[in-house]
């Protein structure tokens, strides 16, 4: 480590949005947790957070003022974890600059968690490995640990089987959100009272990403939450999609974000400008390899 590294006191990160390929429910724990099999997908939107060393507690900040700054945020959850894991009795403040829309599925809260464990693990020098904060950040969410790694990923389990596969290519998209969000327990709620659903081919669509295949097979990538969502947004947009020569277009997590595979960039551009007159969010992007990158 540098002297430079020892003597640093902050550090700037950018937090990814992920989104689902594929999401399938498959069936219900005990304790009400459900099992999921899902394809999860890092992609170019980012939160952009300022970590700082600090004496005393843990204090958050944001440029929204939606977002609650309490022991409620996940940013705050992560930093509260990290110091009990490693003993350290310090304090620290962090900046949020928001960039991914809430209740829009694309775990925006869960990747500032990670942003944080990540932040935390350079300032102090803990020299943690990447599996050592994923275990940390699972504590947290599976989202959280997930945005650890970053990148393509098929989960498992209730979200804690995470398997890194081949990651797709940095293919063009559109995300965009309507004006209301969509409850995530009452989507599960939902979810659970189907017979006999639908369910998306998640082994398939993995194969296919193994050969090299995504774009060829985005048709394969499909969300049981559309089953269940009333959330009208969700479908104008998926139609608006298509009709501008989206590939595909299918709600991410249990909504309401809706993101669009293009074949070039041109097409993709053109999306986003015409999505942006109607919508508060459309954003032109494209998949990437990690969830946490240093600025």
């Amino acid at each position: 480590m540098s002297e430079k590294m020892d003597s640093m006191d902050s550090i700037k990160v950018k937090a990814s949005a992920k989104i689902n390929l594929t999401l399938d429910v498959t069936g219900k724990r005990d304790d009400g947790y459900h099992f999921i099999e899902s394809i999860f997908q890092s992609v170019g939107i980012f939160d952009i957070l300022t970590v700082k060393k600090a004496a005393g507690d843990i204090r958050i900040t944001c440029d929204d003022e939606t977002v609650p700054c309490d022991m409620r945020n996940i940013a705050y959850k992560a930093a509260l974890l990290f110091f009990e894991y490693t003993g350290i009795e310090s304090g620290v403040e962090i900046h949020i600059e928001k960039h991914i829309p809430s209740q829009a599925g694309l775990g925006g809260g869960s990747s500032d968690g990670a942003g944080v464990l990540y932040a935390l693990n350079r300032l102090y020098d803990t020299k943690m490995s990447i599996s050592e904060l994923a275990a940390i950040g699972g504590r947290i969410s599976a989202d959280t640990a997930f945005f650890i790694y970053g990148g393509t990923a098929y989960v498992s389990g209730i979200g804690e089987n995470i398997s890194a596969i081949r990651s797709i290519p940095p293919v063009d998209m559109v995300i965009a959100k309507g004006y209301s969000g969509i409850s995530t327990p009452e989507a599960y709620k939902e979810i659970d009272s189907l017979v006999n659903p639908k369910h998306p081919d998640t082994k398939t669509l993995s194969e296919a990403i193994d050969k090299g295949k995504f774009l060829k097979k985005c048709g394969l990538c499909e969300n049981m939450f559309e089953l269940v969502t009333k959330n009208r947004d969700v479908f104008d947009l998926k139609k608006h999609m298509l009709d501008m020569g989206a590939e595909c277009a299918v709600m991410s997590g249990s909504g309401s974000a809706v993101f669009a595979v293009f074949e070039n960039e041109q097409d993709a551009l053109k999306c986003e400008a015409n999505l942006k007159k109607y919508y508060p969010f459309a954003r032109y992007c494209k998949a990437v390899t990690q969830g946490i990158y240093e600025l």
